[in-house]
């Protein structure tokens, strides 16, 4: 067997397929979880309820490429809303389920979104918790931390420059209470969607996005009080207005 497939990465592949015989056999035993998280002693944000602009859906995908230059102009609240709407957006109620803008596997939505907000009008810099169920922010930390996710993000200045950076974390027990470690895999696919919405709505709002994979887990976990294990980091992306 090739030395490769002996790595973490081919374990992990291997030792999550699904077979028909993993069907008939009892699940992990994995407790759940609480479907959202919140911050109560925080103060909070209301955000502005949306009204999505038109646009054509294929001129947008078009036209979507990695941007890292911004302007150091500030984006709107409503812009904001926008985006994170586009991501995480509350579109329909089925039972206890808040459907999204995103699917998720099992409407389970493992993923926490985060912002470090450096320029936006109406909204101090600092840490932020995107709130779901009140469509709210709650302000975990006040102050500028551009510095700080530029530094856990390996230096990439953009990521410092840009007006608002978005940080996913996911909570993994919320998908492998129902899939096992078959549920590892849809919480990077629940990501994937959320952040390519992301993406599409900072096009169509003429902004400039980029995701980012690269950055230190642990730096970014401390930054925003995750234990790293429940909940952790996954995926970022900067938004900001084009420099070019």
């Amino acid at each position: 067997m090739p030395h490769y497939r002996r790595s973490l990465g081919f374990t992990f592949l291997e030792g999550t397929k699904l077979r028909w015989e993993d069907l008939f056999r009892g699940r992990e035993e994995i407790a759940p979880t609480a479907s959202f998280k919140t911050y109560p002693q925080a103060s909070k944000v209301s955000l502005p309820r949306v009204h999505p602009p038109a646009a054509d859906i294929f001129e947008v995908l078009a036209r979507r490429r990695s941007e890292r230059l911004y302007a150091r102009r500030p984006l709107s609240l409503e812009e904001l809303a926008l985006l994170l709407w586009a991501a995480q957006g509350v579109t329909a109620r089925a039972g206890r389920y808040l459907l999204r803008t995103a699917p998720s596997a099992g409407a389970l939505y493992p993923i926490e979104t985060y912002l470090s907000v450096h320029r936006v009008e109406g909204l101090p810099p600092g840490l932020y918790h995107l709130e779901i169920p009140d469509w709210a922010l709650a302000l975990l930390s006040p102050g500028n931390f551009g510095p700080e996710i530029k530094e856990a993000a390996l230096g990439q200045g953009f990521c410092e420059t840009a007006a608002v950076v978005f940080v996913w974390s996911a909570v993994p027990r919320r998908t492998m209470a129902k899939y096992g470690s078959r549920g590892v895999r849809y919480i990077f696919l629940d990501a994937g969607h959320l952040v390519q919405n992301l993406l599409l709505a900072a096009e169509a709002l003429d902004l400039a996005a980029c995701p980012v994979g690269a950055f230190l887990d642990d730096a970014l976990n401390q930054l925003l009080g995750l234990d790293g294990e429940e909940e952790t980091v996954i995926y970022l992306a900067t938004v900001g207005r084009p420099g070019r």
